[in-house]
C-alpha cells in the first residue's frame, strides 16, 4: 500500500536559517496530527509538500509522487486549509468556494454545485449567500474547510483548523474533520493542542526545532518510553552515534538528548557510547508514558 506521506532527509534553510531538518521517515494513517509548540516547523512543513517553499535538500512524496518532479500532479489530489484567512472582499462565501472549484480545475458548470454541497456539508447551508466579511471567526474557519475539500481532494491538509474557537465550535470542527474519513479523504492535521489530535487523529508527528521527533499511532504512543538524558559533552555526537547504533535519538539542547526506549539493553547501549566519546551522564531517567508527556517533553526542552 502505497504510503499518504513519505519524508526523505527532506530539509528547508531560509536564508542561513535551518527551519525543517533532515525530517526521515514514512506518515500513514486515515488522519494524522502534525503535533508541535508554535514555531515548531509544522507549517513550514506544510507549505513545501504543497509546493511553496522548495526544498533545500531532500525530497517527499505524497501518495508516492515526489512534490518537486511531480508538483502538479500532487497539488491536484490535495486541499489546503491555511492558518491565515485568505477570502476576497465583499464576495458571497458560495461565490468564493464556487471560484476555489474552478480554480482546483472543476469545469464551471458543476463548481457551482459542488460550492453548494462542501457548504452544507460544513453547516454553512443557510449562510452561503452573505459576504464572507460579515462572517464569525467560527464561520470563517468552516469556509475555509470547504474551500478546501470543494474539489473531492484525496488528502486535506489542515493548519491549525480549530485555533481561537470556542468550546462549541471546536467541537463542530473536529466532529467534521473525524467525518472526512468516511468519504476516503486522509487527513493531515496540524496543531499545538493535544485534547484536538487525540480526538481526531489515529496517527501522530511530532516536530519541534524543525526535527522530527517522533511518528507513529496515536493508540500505542504510551507503550514506549522515552528517556531524557543530560550529558557533560557533546549531546550531538552522542545522538550520532546512538542513531549509527540503531537508537532512535533527538537532541533537546547542546547537553540534552531523548532516546527512545526499545528494551533494557537501550540503557547499557547509551552508556557505552558516552564512555567511547568520553561523554560523561548525569541523568538518565525515563519521564514519558503518554501522548501528553512526551508534548510535555517537546514543550519544556529548554528548561534548566
Amino acid at each position: 500500500m502505497t504510503s499518504v506521506i513519505e519524508l526523505e532527509q527532506l530539509s528547508v534553510t531560509f536564508g542561513k536559517r535551518p527551519i525543517l531538518r533532515s525530517l526521515d521517515g514514512v506518515l500513514n494513517g486515515r488522519a494524522i496530527g502534525l503535533l508541535g509548540p508554535n514555531g515548531a516547523g509544522k507549517t513550514t512543513l506544510i507549505h513545501t509538500l504543497l509546493g511553496f517553499h522548495p526544498p533545500t535538500s531532500g525530497t517527499a512524496r505524497i501518495f508516492g509522487q515526489d512534490i518537486t518532479q511531480h508538483a502538479k500532479q500532487v497539488r491536484a489530489a490535495v486541499g489546503y486549509m491555511p492558518e491565515r484567512d485568505s477570502f476576497i472582499a465583499k464576495m458571497s462565501c458560495v461565490h468564493f468556494v464556487w471560484l476555489m472549484a474552478e480554480l482546483s480545475g472543476i469545469p464551471a458548470e458543476h463548481a457551482l454545485e459542488r460550492a453548494h454541497e462542501a457548504l452544507f456539508y460544513v453547516g454553512l447551508g443557510e449562510a452561503r449567500y452573505r459576504p464572507v466579511d460579515s462572517y464569525s471567526l467560527g464561520m470563517k474557519q468552516l469556509a475555509k474547510l470547504a474551500q478546501a475539500i470543494v474539489h473531492g481532494p484525496e488528502l486535506v491538509l489542515l493548519d491549525e483548523p480549530a485555533s481561537g474557537l470556542d468550546p462549541a465550535g471546536r467541537e463542530q470542527m473536529l466532529e467534521i474533520i473525524r467525518r472526512l474519513g468516511s468519504f476516503g479523504i486522509n487527513v493531515i492535521f496540524s496543531s499545538h493542542l493535544l485534547g484536538d489530535i487525540e480526538q481526531t487523529c489515529d496517527a501522530v508527528v511530532m516536530i519541534d526545532g524543525g526535527h522530527l521527533i517522533r511518528s507513529g499511532p496515536v493508540a500505542s504512543a504510551g507503550l514506549t518510553s522515552v528517556v531524557v538524558v543530560d550529558v557533560l559533552g557533546d549531546a550531538n555526537a552522542l545522538a550520532d552515534r546512538l542513531a549509527a547504533a540503531g537508537i532512535e535519538a533527538s537532541v533537546l539542547t547542546d547537553q540534552r538528548l531523548s532516546f527512545t526506549v526499545a528494551g533494557d539493553e537501550a540503557y547499557d547501549q547509551v552508556r557505552d557510547a558516552a564512555d567511547h566519546l568520553g561523554i560523561g551522564i548525569f541523568r538518565m531517567a525515563p519521564i514519558s508514558h503518554t501522548l501528553e508527556d512526551e508534548f510535555m517533553v517537546i514543550a519544556r526542552k529548554g528548561e534548566p
